[in-house]
């Protein structure tokens, strides 16, 4: 459907401070501090300033909106809960340890999904090239239920609105450490989308789902895709994986567009998955990404968060680096970061905030085509994923 590409990148960010009213509680993992200083070190580092980034405040999505991925009764029943936070609904995944209900959810859930719903409509109607939406990402949330922190599937809205507006196919790439369930599933019969998820194994953390096997509804055999890699897996490996798979498969699907999510709990200092990267991988990992869409689909890419919940030491840089990156300059990973954010983290939460964008890390990974290590478990776990599926793109899955 696009016949020209625009002069890069023009980019926007979703940001609003209404967006920080997604809080379930003081204690839950999923604060909003971890917005508000994404967003605080976004602004000392001067990427809020640049010429080609506009920030753009999120609507709150409209029910009809919402009932493009989500069941309208689903949608009733969180209207219910949000007026009515006593009226748990436990079927529904409304009230429960990891999903509490608070006066005002559906609203300050729903502001999210706008987010990433006006990211698709700034995409199709080409006023912007790259859109990065760092409060969004809630890859959990089903069709018909809350999961893993995730009201509103705001990914699967956004891939939804560019299917709706003529965008042929969408590649979704997933990096959290948990499974992008909720998403693969909404589209597990689409053959317009492809769902890539490189996350840490069912076999050791929630939500126990995201097998090699996995591999979409009989319309759509071939596009789910699933990296389930062992706990303590760590840059270098987890980058082979990434390049041993997904580079392939995205260039057979051939998108559109690309949505991504950036979950960034896979680092070692979180305390919510088992992997051990570090924010040097996962910039890189964005780099990757940001690549792909210049070189497939003209540069189209909505990128959104996730996951991440050390929040003075991974997220902001994390994310920080994905605004960076969206916007066409990178930000060395030798910056220093800036004294007044650290600062600010000192004074507000008694922490000693790193003093570098990036932790040094060493980041060399061994290419796939140098050969493969069957005693090698990460090895393993990409033989598995490209035995199940490139073959249906005429693959050859030991080489290419």
């Amino acid at each position: 459907m696009f016949e020209h590409t625009m002069p890069r990148p023009s980019t926007q960010v979703i940001w609003s401070e209404a967006m920080m009213a997604y809080r379930f509680s003081e204690s839950h993992p999923m604060h909003p501090a971890r917005l508000e200083l994404t967003a605080r070190l976004c602004t000392e580092l001067g990427l809020f300033a640049r010429e080609n980034l506009a920030l753009v405040a999120p609507p709150v999505a409209t029910d009809a909106e919402l009932a493009l991925v989500h069941d309208p009764d689903y949608i009733a029943a969180v209207h219910a809960v949000s007026a009515d936070p006593s009226a748990s609904n436990l079927k529904r995944g409304l009230g429960t340890e990891d999903n509490p209900v608070y006066a005002g959810i559906h609203e300050a859930s729903a502001r999210l999904a706008g987010g990433s719903l006006i990211a698709a409509d700034a995409i199709v109607a080409e006023k912007a090239l790259h859109v990065v939406n760092f409060g969004g990402g809630m890859h959990h949330a089903a069709r018909g239920k809350a999961s893993g922190f995730c009201i509103y599937n705001d990914a699967a809205l956004a891939i939804q609105r560019l299917l709706d507006g003529g965008v042929e196919r969408v590649l979704y790439i997933d990096v959290d450490a948990h499974h992008g369930d909720g998403t693969q599933n909404i589209f597990w019969n689409e053959p317009r989308v492809m769902t890539i998820s490189m996350h840490e194994s069912g076999m050791s953390l929630f939500p126990g789902t995201g097998y090699a096997n996995e591999v979409g509804g009989p319309d759509a055999l071939g596009t789910a895709v699933n990296l389930a890699v062992p706990a303590r897996t760590p840059d270098a490996a987890w980058l082979r994986a990434f390049h041993a798979v997904v580079p392939q498969l995205a260039t057979a699907f051939a998108p559109e567009a690309i949505v991504s999510q950036h979950g960034c709990d896979g680092h070692v200092d979180d305390e919510l998955s088992n992997l051990c990267l570090s924010v040097d991988a996962q910039r890189q990992n964005a780099l990757d990404i940001s690549d792909l869409a210049d070189r497939l689909c003209g540069g189209r890419w909505i990128a959104t968060g996730g996951g991440g919940y050390n929040i003075t030491g991974v997220v902001p840089r994390t994310w920080s680096h994905l605004v960076a990156i969206a916007s066409g300059t990178p930000v060395p990973l030798r910056t220093a970061v800036p004294e007044p954010w650290r600062e600010y983290v000192a004074q507000r939460y008694g922490i000693s905030a790193p003093a570098l964008m990036g932790d040094g890390a060493e980041l060399w990974w061994r290419s796939w085509e140098v050969g493969y290590d069957p005693a090698d478990p990460v090895d393993r776990t990409i033989m598995a994923t490209r035995k199940e599926v490139f073959p249906y793109y005429g693959l050859d899955p030991w080489f290419d």
